[in-house]
């Protein structure tokens, strides 16, 4: 299987980088399935970037957890990582809280809007997907095979 991963620099050698508790799997490398959305990720704020694609063979000897569609457990898990709870997953795969998505689950978290009113408001949503790695075993199921610009509309 391929995935992609964009940014604003093309990364080779994957890495698991410890920045903000803001991620949606919690610290990881994260990648997709779909091309054009690791073009929006790579080219984020009109900024120019490089999409990098990579050879993924999943292993048994892993710990994953796939949500294959957005469900109360997928919803209790990004808050958890959000909140800044690890886990002890090598590879996390499931859907993406993209910017409105985001949003709505920050309103949750708050008190701002009910659970049933997340659902509501996260069921028009275009699909999305996402896939973590959180160790170096999990690293080492990619394979670096090349990479592209993207360019963005700065203004």
């Amino acid at each position: 299987m391929i995935l992609y991963h964009g940014s604003r620099e093309v990364v080779e050698y994957p890495e698991i980088r410890k920045s903000k508790f803001n991620k949606d799997f919690y610290f990881g490398f994260y990648c997709t399935q779909y091309k054009d959305q690791a073009q929006r990720w790579a080219s984020r704020y009109g900024q120019d970037g490089y999409v990098s694609y990579y050879e993924y063979i999943p292993r048994d000897s892993l710990h994953y957890l796939v949500f294959p569609e957005m469900t109360e457990e997928w919803l209790d898990f990004i808050i958890s990582c959000r909140r800044g709870i690890s886990h002890a997953y090598d590879i996390v795969e499931g859907p993406m809280a993209d910017d409105t998505i985001y949003n709505y689950i920050q309103n949750y978290m708050d008190g701002k809007i009910s659970r049933a009113a997340f659902w509501e408001l996260a069921k028009f949503r275009y699909p999305t997907h996402q896939i973590s790695f959180h160790s170096i075993s999990a690293l080492d199921t990619l394979t670096f095979i090349g990479s592209e610009a993207v360019y963005g509309s700065k203004k």
